[in-house]
Order: C-alpha cells, then structure tokens, then sequence
C-alpha cells in the first residue's frame, strides 16, 4: 500500500468490498476536489470497482477510460443532486429508475461527497448499498458512518475525512488526473499562457480589464495567449483580445469541446483564472495556475502548494454597491450579485506570478 497520512479519523474497514460508487454533481471543478479520496479507497479496497454518479460534464471530461473511476452514471435530474433547468426539468421517474438501476448493482460502498447530505443523503439511500458514508449537516438523514458538515473546510480534505470513515487513509492531497500529467512536447513553439475569465458565481470574477492587461504584457514578452471560457465568457473574452490587439492573444471561448479545452490546459505552460473549474483541472493535468480567490473561499478550494500554484486573495467584506457584510456560503447576501468581490486584487502581483512560472515552466519532452 502507498504511503498514507490520516486526514480525521480511521475507522476499521469494511468487508468484502468490491464494488464502490461515489456520488458527486456540480461542476468539473467540484470533481477535482474528490479525486484524493477516491485514490484513498482504491489503496484501501485495492480491485474494487468505482463507479462514479455524476455529472453529464464529468462524463466528457472523464471520456471512455474514466480513471480512476471504473466507470460514470449520469446522475437523473432531482433537487439538491443534478440541479433543474429549464431543459432539463425533474423526472421523478428518470430518479426511480436510475436508483432502482442502482440497486441492482448491489454496491459494497456508497460514499456521499456532495454537501451536506439535506437532500444527497436520502438520494444515496434509495440506493441500497450495503454500506454508506458521508457528511451530515444538522437535520441530515444519518448513513452508516458520518463526518459532521461545517462549510469552512477544505473541499479535498472533507472528502478525505470520509474516506477514512472507510479505514481508507489519504495517499494523495491534490488531484491528478490519472493517464493525463504529462506535457505533450511542443518543439519550437512559444511559452503559452491559458486565460479563463469566468466563474460560476459572477461575484468570483477578478473584472475583464485586469486579465486583460496581463494579458497584454505577457504578449508583449513573445509568449502566446489564449482565452477559453463558455458562452458565459464571451463578452470578457472579446474585450482581452480588443485591448490586447495582439496577434499573439487569440479566444477560443464557447469554441472547444471540454476534451479539447483539457487538451489546451495540459499543453500550456501557465493558467491565469479565477477560483474556476478550469483553473482545478489544470492543476490536475500538471500545468502550473495562477488564481484569484475572494480570500474566504480560499479555505475551502485553494490548491495546497505553492511552488507552481499561486494565489491572489480579494479580502472585499462588505458589498462594493450596497456596503452589506459579506460571508462566504449563502451566511449573508445582497441583491448585488453581479458585483465582483475580488476587485482589490492588483495587476502588478499576478503579472509578476505569471512571468515567474513561466520563466520555470518546464522544457516539455
């Protein structure tokens, strides 16, 4: 067995494990987080199968060989699991029949690590597994095994406290996305710096002009840029390749598939994003990133080295429009939702982060 430490507390393992599902939805980001302990319970329950209930994106981006996980199930649309929109509404005979699917498989394990269990616990009972362990927030339905859910705490090490419940000690801290890590070579072709201007919560959005503006300056130092986002970033995007008016800084926001987009943050040299799901996945596949945090966030998704991850905190506590105290989670709000709360971040610390990895980024082959 590798080398482990233990995040929380070791309880005994389970018997006869061999067959794992792990229940996680929200984004490619939020997947990032749980990877660490799903290494865990693979070193554990070595030749267990892990079947991975997630997300449509993280089915694409996991693609036909899903490692570490054995393979993925898209989870059916039910409240407080995969969220409602509008083209996608509840089924509540797509959920029966997903966890009557489930069910069927006779799973050993089931690990919740998807909030705080209010409406993930019932979801992962309805499953049937012969064992299940999770977090329970107050007035969570109880599994067999549960580690109290407080927000602040860091996404990877929750996760990791769960798996120990299992007997499964963390073996890793930081994602890696396994068969990925290694940087193709590019011969003769120029640094590359990946932007992502965008965020899920729009008060996460260090503004365009800013990125814009590192942008332009590590242009101006011969090294390639390109913009990726969805079609949520496509105004942020535009307006870093207007200011930046270099041949050298091109978009390919709303433009590639999320496979190709890894591909882009595996072979780059630098990402410069928010606290975003790109930024996670880079990390993921080995490029060194750069982030910008609103500084409380930073204690739940904040990556744990610093030689080739760096971060720049926003410490905004009260809203900029309203003057309304600010607290991380839904504690407090305002209606000024569109108001970026890592405004106080200077360009000048995060060029000098960027030009630093870049200069060390290593030689690929």
């Amino acid at each position: 067995m590798p080398s482990s430490v233990l995040v929380g507390d070791l309880g005994p393992r389970f018997d006869d494990v061999r067959r794992i599902a792990v229940l996680r939805g929200r984004g490619i980001g939020d997947l990032m987080f749980v990877l660490p302990a799903v290494e865990s319970l693979l070193a554990a329950y070595p030749g267990a199968e892990v079947t991975l209930l997630g997300m449509p994106s993280h089915a694409a981006l996991l693609g036909e060989q899903p490692a570490p996980f054995t393979s993925v199930e898209v989870l059916p649309v039910h409240p407080g699991v995969r969220e409602p929109d509008p083209a996608h509404p509840v089924d509540a005979d797509a959920t029966e029949a997903f966890c009557a699917r489930a069910r069927a498989q006779r799973y050993d394990l089931a690990v919740q690590a998807h909030g705080g269990g209010g409406n993930s616990n019932p979801f992962l009972l309805r499953l049937g597994a012969r064992h299940m362990i999770g977090t329970a927030a107050p007035g969570a339905p109880a599994l067999d095994r549960v580690v109290p859910y407080r927000y602040h705490q860091h996404e990877t090490q929750r996760w990791l406290e769960v798996a120990a419940l299992a007997g499964a000690p963390a073996v890793q801290l930081e994602a890696r996305l396994r068969g990925r890590a290694n940087r193709r070579p590019r011969p003769g072709a120029r640094p590359r710096l990946v932007v992502h201007p965008g965020a899920t919560d729009p008060r996460r959005r260090w503004p365009a002009s800013r990125f814009a503006a590192v942008a332009r300056a590590v242009a101006e130092r011969g090294v390639e840029v390109v913009v990726v986002g969805d079609a949520s970033d496509l105004p942020a995007a535009a307006r870093i390749v207007e200011v930046c008016a270099s041949p050298l800084v091109t978009s390919v926001a709303d433009a590639l598939p999320l496979a190709q987009l890894v591909d882009l943050l595996e072979d780059s040299d630098v990402v410069l994003a928010n606290d975003s799901g790109p930024r996670h996945v880079a990390m993921a596949v080995g490029t060194a990133t750069v982030g910008v945090f609103w500084g409380p966030n930073m204690i739940n998704a904040a990556p744990v080295g610093r030689r080739r991850h760096r971060v720049h905190p926003g410490w905004t506590v009260h809203c900029p429009r309203c003057g309304a105290p600010l607290a991380s989670g839904d504690e407090l709000r305002c209606a000024h939702e569109d108001e970026s709360w890592v405004v106080d971040v200077a360009v000048a610390p995060v060029l000098a982060d960027v030009l630093d990895l870049l200069e060390t980024a290593p030689v690929p082959g």
